[in-house]
């Protein structure tokens, strides 16, 4: 079976190239709600069953998502359930979710703290941290107590790592060699 990387990458374009720009982030909302609920694995083992019909599948899974869907996301979702392709849709939105970043110029930041930053702190840390990689960061925060002081942050394939645990294992490998 091809990847769904690639299976994937035709419906996050074309649904791209409709949505008007300033409604692609509710639109990526809606599909990344819809991902949510594909991903599930009862909701899959109930798809594949061959007694269960398309609208079905659709039904059930446009009462679930918790956010109001709008025509082109139906459309989206009806393609994917007729075409075989719901597991597909997590692949989708996030490829979706990439494209609509990279039109706005915003990256995905993933900020691994030893202990959890405050409210008021995290917009001073998301201003340095633009300022360090040179772009709008939509920044998430995970506390990750291995670190066990400062901050890992990874943006893309890019990392910046001031983790007590990152200077450790340089001091080791320093000792080491």
């Amino acid at each position: 079976m091809a990847e769904l990387a690639t299976i994937a990458r035709p419906y996050a374009e074309a649904l791209f190239k409709a949505v008007a720009p300033n409604d692609a982030a509710a639109v990526a909302d809606q599909v990344g709600a819809l991902a949510q609920v594909a991903g599930h694995e009862q909701v899959r083992q109930f798809a594949d069953n061959p007694k269960v019909a398309s609208a079905q599948v659709y039904d059930l899974i446009g009462s679930v998502a918790k956010v109001g869907l709008g025509d082109m996301v139906k459309n989206l979702l009806r393609t994917v359930i007729d075409n075989g392709r719901l597991a597909a849709l997590p692949e989708i939105a996030a490829q979706f979710h990439a494209l609509v970043n990279a039109r706005s110029g915003v990256s995905d930041a993933t900020v691994h703290s030893a202990f959890p930053i405050e409210p008021a702190q995290l917009p001073a840390v998301v201003a340095a941290l633009e300022k360090r990689f040179g772009r709008k960061l939509n920044a998430t925060v995970v506390v990750d107590p291995a670190l066990i002081g400062g901050i890992r942050v990874v943006v893309g394939d890019e990392v910046l790592d001031t983790s007590v645990a990152a200077r450790l294992e340089q001091m080791k490998v320093a000792l080491t060699a």
